[in-house]
C-alpha cells in the first residue's frame, strides 16, 4: 500500500457535492419536526457532524490526503413523509479531489441523524425494520485552474 503521489499535480479550485437518505418512521419524523426528541435538534447536530467529519477524513479513510477545505455545507432537510435527505458540498484548492470529504460528511450526518432517533425507531422486538441508510453518492465534481 502506498500513499498516491500528488506533489507535481498543480493545486486547483476544487468541489465536490454528495448525498445520502436515512428512512424513518413517520412518527419519527414527526418528532424531529416538533423538536421532541431528547437527544436535541436533530438536523442541526447532523449538519455540525458532517462538517466536522469532511474536516478529519483523511484521519478516517486511510491513504486520504489531508487537505485545506475552504468550505463545508451540509443541508439536512425531510423531503418526503420518511425520509430525510443529505447533501454536502465540500470546497479546496488543493491538489486532488474532495470527493471522499463530500461522502464522509453526507455519511457521518445520517448515522447522527440514526444515533438520535434510534430510541423511537425500533418496534416491539426491539428491531429496526424500516430505517435505512441509503443511496450514498457523489453527485458531481468540478476541478479548474484558475
Amino acid at each position: 500500500m502506498s500513499m498516491v503521489d500528488i506533489g507535481k499535480k498543480p493545486t486547483i479550485y476544487r468541489e465536490a457535492t454528495a448525498e445520502g437518505i436515512i428512512k424513518l418512521k413517520s412518527e419519527t419524523l414527526k418528532f424531529i419536526r416538533e423538536g421532541k426528541v431528547e437527544k436535541g435538534d436533530v438536523f442541526e447536530s447532523a449538519k455540525v457532524a458532517g462538517i466536522l467529519a469532511a474536516k478529519k477524513t483523511s484521519e478516517l479513510i486511510p491513504l486520504c490526503h489531508p487537505l485545506p477545505l475552504s468550505n463545508v455545507n451540509v443541508n439536512v432537510e425531510a423531503n418526503h413523509k420518511s425520509v430525510v435527505a443529505v447533501k454536502a458540498t465540500v470546497k479546496a484548492h488543493a491538489k486532488t479531489g474532495v470527493e471522499m470529504e463530500a461522502l464522509v460528511a453526507v455519511s457521518t450526518a445520517l448515522l447522527t441523524v440514526w444515533d438520535m432517533t434510534k430510541q423511537y425507531e425500533k418496534d416491539k422486538d426491539g428491531q429496526y425494520p424500516t430505517t435505512a441508510i441509503n443511496n450514498i453518492r457523489v453527485l458531481h465534481k468540478v476541478k479548474r485552474s484558475e
